[in-house]
């Protein structure tokens, strides 16, 4: 951080208010968790850490969240009232960064994304007002928080509709031989899967406990059910290789620890990433093929899968500024920037490859898209979606204020 940024901690929505009016033109960078490109390398103007407003109020199942709270305090005190939400893996990212660029979770196929259990908010706007907002309230506004991002103004406070649940069975299956005829068979499984299931498919290189190296396919139920969770994924456990774990964990502990850098860590950042994501209308055997090639060929790099669909799917593509509602997989891919381990051909090679891969996707996902690309932010939205965000964003925040994010233009 420079010394041409101002770091502040605002402790209510009036303060808030206060800093946005103030800031005249420059460039506000907001942060609730840590996470992004934002959280990280933001050198000027004025940096909002919304640490302060982490305020959780459960009124049955409407769920008031402050606008600086992280997914793991919110599980955990949803864990206590047999509550939850189809949220992030991690613990400690941020409830808004993950909820306004659409929040692809655990129990995305069961509830939906995290923006399709919004229900309202209040934001500060670029006139530093403080409004709210919901499906009848501020209406174009809150429409656009659903997808669109950090573009329109500073949330405060997300109310949630959380769905009562009974437990979690969370079941990982290490595969130690073909990993391909794996996925294709996970792949064929969620076709007529029930959409309590959730599954995701990681290869990774050695990185921390969380993230043993190898392939794996992980699955939540949202449910107690732990013999459907077995009976529906009987088809993966039967491959030579393939080892079985089934868990019932609280709902809580299935959020990832991550650690966040202190403000000031001087530690170096994670390396560069040479890849992206996109979400993919069906993943067939070449999009299959091509994933576990691409992991195989560079040692220094990751596969990560996510089968969507189910309540993703029912939610019509003009509801929310989400994109590509008829996906039915998430996928990344991509190799790790380490230098003295990778060349220039090397590089090129990764990012001639990725194209390949990302060539049949529907859109990118905003929100693992990690560094600032203007021209791919039209890539993230359908067409129709992204001219009516320009429209929201020149009735709310014509100076492009807020522009420290996946920026749509005024």
């Amino acid at each position: 951080m420079t010394e041409s940024q101002l770091t502040v901690r605002p402790a209510t929505p009036e303060d808030v208010a206060a800093l946005v009016r103030r800031a005249h033109h420059e460039a506000i960078t907001v942060v609730s968790g840590g996470h992004g490109p934002w959280s990280r390398d933001a050198s000027d103007g004025v940096r909002i850490e919304l640490t302060e407003l982490a305020e959780i109020r459960i009124d049955g199942t409407t769920v008031h969240i402050g606008g600086g709270a992280t997914w793991g305090a919110v599980a955990a005190a949803l864990s206590e009232k047999g509550l939850a939400i189809s949220s992030g893996d991690t613990s400690t990212v941020g409830v808004g960064g993950l909820t306004l660029g659409g929040g692809v979770g655990w129990m995305v196929r069961a509830w939906g994304l995290a923006v399709d259990q919004l229900i309202g908010a209040q934001v500060v706007t670029a006139s530093g007002e403080i409004v709210e907002t919901s499906a009848t309230e501020n209406a174009d506004l809150f429409w656009a928080l659903r997808g669109g991002g950090g573009n329109f103004g500073i949330v405060t406070r997300f109310d949630f509709e959380a769905h009562p649940i009974e437990g979690i069975v969370y079941g990982e299956y290490a595969i130690g031989g073909d990993a391909a005829a794996v996925v294709r068979a996970a792949r064929d499984v969620m076709l007529t899967a029930p959409r309590e299931l959730t599954v995701t498919y990681m290869d990774v290189p050695a990185m921390d406990p969380s993230a043993p190296a190898g392939a794996r396919l992980a699955a939540v139920w949202a449910g107690a059910d732990v013999e459907a969770l077995k009976a529906t994924l009987a088809p993966i456990a039967a491959f030579e290789g393939v080892s079985e774990t089934v868990t019932t964990p609280a709902y809580r502990d299935i959020l990832l620890e991550m650690p966040v850098p202190e403000a000031g860590d001087e530690a170096p950042g994670p390396p560069g990433f040479l890849g992206g994501n996109g979400l993919f209308a069906e993943l067939d055997d070449e999009l299959i093929d091509r994933l576990v090639a691409f992991r195989t060929k560079y040692p220094a790099s990751v596969v990560f899968l996510r089968s969507l669909g189910g309540a993703y799917g029912d939610v019509s593509q003009e509801e929310t500024a989400f994109p590509a509602r008829s996906a039915t997989w998430f996928v990344m891919a991509g190799g790790f920037d380490i230098p003295g381990l990778v060349d220039e051909h090397t590089r090129a090679a990764i990012l001639a490859d990725w194209r390949q891969i990302e060539s049949g996707r529907l859109a990118e996902y905003g929100n693992f898209a990690d560094t600032e690309r203007p021209d791919a932010v039209p890539g993230m939205f359908t067409p129709a979606a992204h001219d009516r965000l320009r429209t929201v964003k020149s009735k709310w925040d014509p100076q492009n204020l807020f522009r420290r994010n996946h920026n749509i233009a005024p």
